[in-house]
């Protein structure tokens, strides 16, 4: 059976230097379901302590070049991040409440989808939101 990596091994698999907020950040966000900075902050400020928006906006930035990392914007909101990389996923979003949730790639492979028009680009990835209401926010909507 393979042991997970540890947040210090793949910082170290990914070339960048170990520091307790980097791998509290990456326990946050494991943690986490699509969350904000906001919500990051917070949890990093919960396991470590005191650290600035400023760092936590640094730390994202090189985590999500790194790979580690990935950064999702649904339009009006701000931007969430997310451990699971590499898979070119999806996401669904409710219109109402904002809650967000993975979605796998409806059919094909990577990118899943084939454009009409691919104007000479090489493409490597497609980005697909689904928006509509969450059962929740559909649920109150019809009561």
């Amino acid at each position: 059976m393979t042991q997970a990596l540890t947040p210090a091994d793949e910082l170290r698999g990914a070339g960048l230097r170990v520091t307790a907020a980097r791998v509290a950040l990456l326990e946050t966000v494991r943690e986490g379901d699509h969350p904000g900075v906001e919500a990051i902050t917070s949890g990093v400020r919960d396991r470590v302590g005191h650290i600035s928006v400023q760092a936590v906006y640094d730390a994202l930035h090189a985590l999500t070049a790194a790979g580690l990392l990935r950064r999702i914007e649904p339009a009006d909101s701000p931007a969430r991040f997310e451990r699971r990389v590499g898979d070119n996923h999806h996401h669904v979003v409710c219109r109402s409440c904002g809650v967000v949730a993975d979605v796998d790639c409806a059919i094909g492979h990577a990118p899943c989808l084939t454009p009409s028009d691919h104007h000479g680009f090489a493409i490597d990835e497609a980005e697909v939101i689904y928006w509509g209401l969450c059962p929740g926010c559909s649920t109150a909507r019809n009561s």
